[in-house]
């Protein structure tokens, strides 16, 4: 005989997975282990219409089963009765469940368990597998277990796939009316005693840092429905994480809530022969006082309370140094270059002081730049190990005031930890010391959690993307190296938009990591040791850019930077705005993990682009044009001081200190956006078009120009002719088409434009106004349009770029289909003779060939010969005295 059951005191989620598992089980009984929630009872009183054939104990030959299914339970002394039916041999055990492992005694021949809100999600996974459809009425008791579970799909536990499941069954037919319904609750008389004498008696434990309150009460009879009095109480005191324990007759219940991922319920009541997951469990204790439990409860909570937050998850590394012997004014120089405040002073290799930027500044305005750092720097200070627990340091660094604490490993220095670090820590951790995430993802992690980021990798990317991310993280791990994915790719990959430009940053030796993954795959490495930087070359083009962390510091501004190697933080510091500086871990035991140091997330979410620091403009005034690109492009809009900053570096001229090739490049990358107009008609509003040319002007038209060009370039793309187009060329002759000669001169050498690009918007361009000026004449006379030999000769000498500029300028639409017969017909047709032909018709070699050839060339665009016949009779006619060419020479 086969039986469904579930634990004891069974509610929604169990009466909605005994049902869905009736359907995977058609001939077995159902049957309540034990006792049901009063909402379950009163349900059953009031629901007549879901008539279900449940059996009781009494009414089953326990000795008959040699098949138990258990819904939503794994221990053998939570379900009653059928516990010593689950642990007889010969028993076959099958087990539908949603707690996470090695949270139950009971192994199943069948055991599917998933971490997800509800065990009723676990069975839509079934039925949609199998193709199994539930009627609406068990799709409505289904959806009652699950609504049940997930707190109107709410509590942090919710995943996913309890969404999908939600949605099964309202494709099938679920009630919600009818869940709203049942899952309205009233508390009787005696449950609102018991919740005034739970929160009479809560009181709060600091466990390891994180505050777990405790709630108890006392009955002599049973009371229903204490799951939904803890949600109350929690909900009322805004608490991160509740026990509360109830003695019922000789019984001591307890239910556990957590939002902390450091505070784990089910591991905590477990200890009481109870059940449950990270955030919600229960239990219920015979045979001890509710004295006794709330003792063993001090004593479990600490064996299970991590605190997980040491000194390694916080600390930055590595860490820039100075000698004791280097002069203060250069430890100026050195601190401002790295943007840092404090800094360890080494002798060797040993940790010797703690020279800060307040010290280094006073000594200087004294005139002790030349002194020796050692002089003045602080001698007495304190360090750490790595495991050195998150409240010692709080004790250094504001019992103390020690600003910056050292990290050693075996008299090593390995990482420091700063009074910002600390901060960003605390303000973290929430109220009363609740952390919102968990701390092993280490500083600049974000509340976006790692199944998220990984569903993104796994449903936006191609899956060959996805799988090169993972083979990443597992050869870095074999090589004992920490690798991320930084920049774009990650900004777009959030925000859902394409982008496959791997950029992957290595905590290490950049180029060896990228060496060793191509020894392990089919590709090639492409090293820049000066850099240390990689691209690794697949077989069919694809490229990954590698790149070792490293940071960038200015001698002055608007110069190259100066690389050196560093920290992920400070290597994410040196870019330009916030939204680019998100990262992905990629490890395997962290794979997903975001790691935002600087907003980046919070200025996605708002949608504003803003700089890291003050100085960015100053430091590298080209940012200003990728601001501006990235709002355009994204749909953002520039940070308020950002766009101070920008009008600022204008005022103050740096702009004009930017070399021309760095700004072509920018703008470059602004005309070979899909719509450019918008990010030119930014520049002209913040003053910075001038910056190409002062006399560069964005005129009342540019913007109807600007589109017929993005048509123009989307037609010749769609033609496929093979032959290249350089898009931001086009835009770019629309932008300087009123200029005079002198100007555009000048905006060819300021921006150095290669000179082999040059005759295109020097003589090309002004023979393109000429031949402007003649297809304008005849399209306003309406005049007879003109012969293709015409428009050949006219166009024929331009290239791709300057015809697509002139159907921009053209408003006449038959005047643009001239430009477009020549580039589909005109412009590749040949004659049919060649000048083996002329001389075999006795044509005297010379200069004279190419004017017939050309003469015969017109003809045939005009139409006046098509076939070699006729250019023979051509030729002959023109060119032979006799005027017949000779069948033999034909």
């Amino acid at each position: 005989m086969d039986v469904i059951t579930t634990h004891i005191n069974a509610d929604f989620d169990c009466l909605g997975g005994m049902i869905a598992a009736k359907k995977l089980y058609p001939k077995a009984e159902m049957v309540f282990a034990g006792a049901q929630e009063r909402s379950l009872r009163e349900f059953f009183l009031k629901s007549a219409s879901y008539a279900y054939a449940f059996k009781r104990v009494k009414d089953i030959d326990l000795e008959a089963i040699d098949r138990l299914i258990l819904v939503d339970v794994r221990q053998a002394e939570r379900i009653g009765p059928f516990g010593e039916v689950a642990l007889r041999e010969g028993v076959e055990l099958h087990i539908y469940d949603h707690h996470p492992g090695g949270e139950g005694n009971l192994k199943g021949t069948l055991e599917i368990v998933e971490p997800v809100g509800s065990t009723v999600t676990v069975f839509c996974r079934l039925f949609k597998e199998r193709g199994i459809h539930p009627t609406s009425d068990e799709a409505t008791l289904m959806m009652l277990g699950l609504y049940e579970d997930t707190g109107n799909l709410m509590f942090s536990s919710t995943t996913v796939e309890d969404y999908h499941a939600a949605a099964f069954l309202l494709e099938h037919g679920g009630n919600l009316d009818a869940v709203a319904d049942f899952l309205t609750y009233e508390m009787t008389a005696e449950q609102v005693a018991l919740l005034h004498e739970l929160l009479a008696s809560r009181t709060v434990l600091n466990v390891h840092g994180f505050d777990v309150s405790i709630a108890h009460a006392s009955v002599d009879h049973f009371i229903g429905d204490l799951a939904v009095l803890t949600h109350k109480l929690r909900d009322m005191e805004n608490l991160r994480a509740l026990i509360v324990a109830v003695r019922m007759g000789d019984r001591v219940f307890m239910v556990g809530r957590s939002r902390l991922p450091e505070v784990h319920v089910g591991e905590i009541l477990s200890e009481f022969g109870g059940g449950g997951h990270a955030f919600a469990a229960s239990a219920a204790v015979r045979g001890q006082t509710l004295v006794q439990v709330l003792e063993r409860l001090n004593k479990v909570l600490p064996r299970h309370v991590n605190p997980r937050v040491e000194a390694r998850h916080l600390m930055s590394y590595p860490v820039k140094t100075v000698g004791r012997d280097t002069p203060i004014e250069e430890v100026r120089g050195f601190l401002t270059r790295y943007n840092i405040n404090a800094a360890p002073v080494m002798d060797a290799e040993r940790v010797v002081g703690i020279i800060t930027r307040q010290m280094v500044e006073k000594a200087a305005h004294h005139g002790l730049g030349d002194v020796a750092t050692e002089e003045y720097m602080e001698g007495d200070f304190a360090t750490v190990g790595p495991s050195a627990p998150v409240d010692e340091l709080q004790e250094l660094i504001v019992g103390r005031n020690q600003r910056f604490v050292p990290v050693l490993a075996d008299e090593r220095l390995v990482g420091a930890v700063t009074r910002t670090d600390l901060l960003r820590y605390m303000v973290d951790r929430g109220p009363r010391g609740e952390r919102r995430q968990e701390p092993e993802t280490g500083q600049g992690a974000t509340d976006l959690k790692k199944r998220e980021v990984a569903r993104l990798i796994r449903e936006q990317l191609p899956g060959r993307v996805g799988a090169l991310l993972h083979d990443f993280g597992r050869i870095a791990d074999d090589q004992g190296l920490k690798v991320f994915a930084v920049g774009g790719f990650v900004r777009d990959l959030l925000l859902g938009e394409p982008n496959l430009d791997l950029d992957i940053v290595v905590e290490g030796d950049g180029i060896a990591f990228a060496e060793a993954f191509s020894r392990e795959q089919t590709c090639r490495v492409r090293s820049h040791e000066k850099f240390g930087t990689a691209v690794i070359v697949f077989p069919d083009g694809f490229k990954v850019d590698v790149a070792s962390t490293r940071v960038e510091y200015y001698l002055e501004p608007a110069a190259l930077p100066t690389v050196e190697t560093a920290s992920l933080k400070l290597d994410l510091y040196r870019r330009d705005f916030t939204i680019n500086t998100l990262a992905i871990v990629l490890n395997s035991a962290r794979f997903g993990e975001l790691l935002d140091y600087f907003g980046g997330l919070r200025d996605l979410r708002e949608k504003a682009i803003r700089v890291l620091h003050n100085l960015s403009f100053v430091e590298d005034p080209t940012r200003v044009f990728r601001a501006v690109r990235f709002e355009q492009r994204l749909g953002f809009t520039i940070g308020k001081q950002t766009e101070h900053l920008i009008r600022s570096a204008v005022r103050m001229g740096f702009l004009d200190r930017i070399g021309g090739p760095r700004l072509l490049n920018e703008i470059i990358h602004i005309l070979e956006e899909p719509r450019p107009y918008p990010a030119i008609a930014r520049l002209e509003e913040l003053e910075l078009i001038k910056f190409v040319h002062p006399a560069l002007d964005i005129a009342g038209d540019t913007d109807e120009i600007l589109e017929r060009a993005m048509r123009a370039l989307n037609w010749y793309e769609l033609l496929y002719t093979g032959q290249p187009c350089h898009g931001w060329m086009v835009y770019f002759l629309c932008l300087i088409r009123d200029l005079d000669e002198d100007a555009v001169n000048g905006i060819c050498e300021r921006l150095a434009i290669p000179a082999r690009h040059r005759p295109l918007f020097t003589e090309q361009r002004r023979l393109a106004q000429g031949v402007l000026q003649r297809l304008q004449a005849f399209a306003r006379r309406k005049l007879k349009r003109p012969q293709n030999s015409e428009i050949h000769r006219w166009l024929l000498p331009l290239d791709t770029e300057v015809l697509l500029y002139l159907m921009a300028r053209l408003e006449n639409e038959e005047a643009r289909s001239w430009i477009s017969l020549f580039v589909t017909r005109l412009r590749d047709q040949k004659t049919l003779l060649s000048g083996d032909d002329l001389k075999s018709l006795g044509v005297p070699p010379g200069p004279r060939y190419r004017e017939i050839l050309d003469e015969l060339l017109q003809a045939q665009l005009d139409g006046k010969v098509a076939t070699r016949e006729q250019e023979l009779e051509f030729v002959a006619r023109k060119y032979l005295k006799n005027g017949k060419p000779s069948r033999s020479r034909g």
